[in-house]
């Protein structure tokens, strides 16, 4: 982010009175004062509850100009788009309507809150999501079918299966405008579009489940403790390298502070 940005950013918030009237705990989410750049993003503050690995962050976007509310369940991150708007002060009017019913929503299921098309789908009520193992390849069923996650462009999470150690899932998406089901697999929080869930009607979806989603959590788990390793061995050569540059330059003052002494003796 551009120093400019940063700076703009700062002085509007400078006596914003909204930061006078956040409590400082949601619906068991707890606040934290942000203010500090990250990445094109200037945070400026958020409500998480780590127990529950969700989290919101209000922040302001520099490609784009505009004030955005993001929201992370599990390993997954979207942006709100009931927040966005250059305005600080239509920012600050909807966080107030709208904040706190959303950070409710992500700790209790409101099924009224789902839309027609999905609950016409019958996922809901799918009989197959009975039968769903809560374990699975080292892996927990985070979200399931009978609480469906909304995201954005008409989009649910149906299903995310987790492994919050290794960062790794597979969730299962379904987009009631294409009337589509897909999935997506990560692993170490690299994310991977996985086509061999893609269908359009629940039985379908059961049967590539019942084909694929072992195994495609197999190599999930697998692939995340590679990559784990991977980095692992690639911070070790770095920190050797470091210790190795430290070593020879502390050698080298040490070199240097001797031949001055030795000089030093020698004029005495």
């Amino acid at each position: 982010m551009h120093q400019e940005t940063i700076e703009k950013v700062e002085a509007s918030l400078e006596g914003w009175q909204l930061f006078e009237s956040l409590p400082p705990e949601i619906a068991g989410f707890h606040f934290s004062l942000l203010r500090a750049p990250h990445e094109d993003m200037y945070d400026i503050f958020s409500y998480e509850n780590p127990a529950l690995h969700r989290r919101v962050t209000a922040y302001y976007h520099e490609e784009t100009q505009e004030y955005k509310l993001r929201v992370r369940i599990g390993f997954i991150e979207f942006c709100k788009i009931e927040f966005i708007t250059a305005s600080l002060d239509t920012f600050s009017q909807a966080l107030e309507q709208q904040l706190a019913p959303l950070i409710d929503g992500m700790v209790t299921f409101h099924p009224e809150d789902i839309s027609s098309l999905v609950l016409k789908k019958g996922i809901l009520e799918w009989p197959y999501a009975e039968k769903l193992p809560e374990t699975l390849e080292g892996h927990t069923l985070f979200i399931r079918p009978q609480q469906p996650v909304k995201i954005t462009n008409g989009s649910y999470i149906v299903i995310d299966y987790v492994d919050f150690e290794q960062e790794s899932d597979v969730t299962i998406y379904y987009n009631m405008y294409r009337d589509e089901f897909w999935g997506e697999v990560r692993a170490h929080s690299i994310p991977d579009v996985s086509y061999v869930f893609d269908c359009h009607e629940l039985d379908e979806l059961q049967k590539k489940l019942e084909e694929h989603l072992v195994p495609r959590l197999h190599e999930a788990r697998e692939l995340a403790i590679t990559l784990e390793k991977k980095n692992a061995e690639i911070k070790a050569e770095s920190d050797a390298i470091v210790a190795a540059i430290a070593a020879r330059e502390q050698a080298a003052k040490a070199s240097e502070t001797s031949e001055a002494s030795k000089g030093e003796n020698s004029a005495s």
